[in-house]
């Protein structure tokens, strides 16, 4: 086969991206059928400034451009990170081009196993980033969020970039210091929780796993690097007696309190109490259910609530508008929080996600099977849900040595 014309090429697709694709002209044969595309899996982000240009190119020469303007707003503006990552990205597109033409054009001047070298050469310079960001923006439910993370925490370790043919375990140890010191996204005063860092370091090596399955690399580093250990962390939760002690006792900001009881007594997150509108409750066989989507898990619920829940919610409205609506969440409203509970006399630290938490505990306390709880709650593993058990038997446990004979 000669004069097969190899040439890079970019396809846009969703959420600004373009994906890289081979064009072969005249048509190759893959797989018994004649194709002129080859797509290699790798991305780049669309430059918003590329396309302003293109705007004003054809604005000057009369032509459409409603299409371009639309896609112009719905961009970013990319970082100088994005940008690095962008110019490695095709700088290896064009490398493995190379490759390909002179593969076609010139196959008698490789045997089988000089060819599979040549295969195994140009897998290891692509590059592990721009994998690990296609695996992150390929995920669209609650691991999203975590995912782009690591991918960020990945990205400044590398300065943007590493071969596959660079990576070791010296690479991955480095990647746990590096993690474990970091500074929180969230504050630039406080390191990155050793859970954030776990979580982080496994979403990497689900990558690395990833990358050997594809066969991009001949080794699973999986098995010769230790995770970061997680510790134990304590899910501080309210009993019943506190519970009440809140409910009379004032708050400065009446709606937050309403939130948070009915938090406790439906066992729902921040987040989706604060999105909750009046068209996601309905009446069925005189019980109030809540139909809803999770914002953390992207899961439908339907969640039945009690009489006690409804009684927090106020006044009925259209189905458009929120539940709680004006309920924010900042360091001023926590501060409100604070004061409502040291008010009521309870010296825990709580925080509104702790009201999630004497929801699980609350039910386990009063006989309701862990399956049960774990769906009210809309976990996807039951495994989450047991870390409210290990708190009811350290409860039991406590409760039985409060009983002491004087022997």
């Amino acid at each position: 086969m000669t004069g097969i014309k190899v040439s890079l090429r970019q396809k846009n697709i969703s959420d600004g991206r373009k994906s890289l694709y081979l064009d072969f002209y005249p048509a190759i044969v893959r797989n018994g059928k004649a194709t002129r595309r080859q797509f290699l899996n790798m991305y780049i982000l669309t430059d918003k400034a590329e396309v302003k240009r293109e705007i004003d190119k054809r604005k000057t020469e009369g032509k459409d451009t409603i299409q371009l303007i639309k896609l112009y707003k719905s961009l970013k503006t990319l970082t100088p990170l994005d940008r690095v990552g962008n110019t490695d990205t095709l700088k290896l597109a064009e490398a493995i081009r190379q490759k390909r033409e002179n593969e076609l054009n010139k196959p008698e001047i490789y045997n089988d196993y000089e060819r599979e070298q040549l295969r195994k050469k140009d897998l290891g310079e692509r590059c592990f980033v721009a994998y690990f960001r296609a695996m992150a923006e390929r995920r669209n439910n609650s691991n999203y969020d975590s995912w782009m993370s690591a991918l960020k925490y990945l990205e400044s370790y590398t300065n943007g970039s590493i071969k596959f043919a660079d990576l070791s375990e010296q690479f991955f140890e480095g990647l746990k210091d590096h993690l474990l010191t970091s500074k929180s996204s969230r504050s630039d005063k406080s390191t990155l929780s050793q859970n954030s860092a776990a979580a982080y370091f496994n979403k990497i090596k689900a990558g690395i796993r990833q990358a050997f399955k594809d066969g991009i690399i001949q080794t699973d580093f999986n098995g010769k690097i230790s995770s970061i250990k997680e510790r134990d962390t304590r899910r501080e939760y309210l009993s019943i007696e506190e519970l009440n002690k809140l409910v009379k006792t004032p708050c400065n900001n009446e709606l937050l309190k309403r939130a948070a009881l009915f938090s406790a007594l439906t066992g729902l997150r921040f987040s989706d109490i604060q999105k909750l509108t009046w068209g996601e409750v309905e009446k069925y066989e005189g019980r109030y259910i809540l139909k809803f989507t999770q914002k953390k898990t992207k899961g439908s619920e339907v969640l039945p609530i009690s009489e006690q829940a409804v009684s927090f919610m106020g006044e009925p409205s259209d189905p458009g508008i929120k539940v709680f609506d004006g309920l924010t969440y900042s360091a001023y409203q926590n501060k409100h929080l604070f004061q409502w509970i040291g008010a009521a006399g309870i010296t825990k630290d709580i925080t509104f996600h702790c009201f999630r938490h004497t929801y699980a505990t609350l039910q386990l306390s009063k006989g309701t099977d862990i399956y049960t709880v774990s769906k009210m709650l809309g976990h996807k593993n039951l495994k989450t849900t047991q870390v409210y058990a290990k708190i009811m038997d350290e409860a039991k446990q406590q409760a039985a040595d409060k009983i002491k004979l004087d022997l």
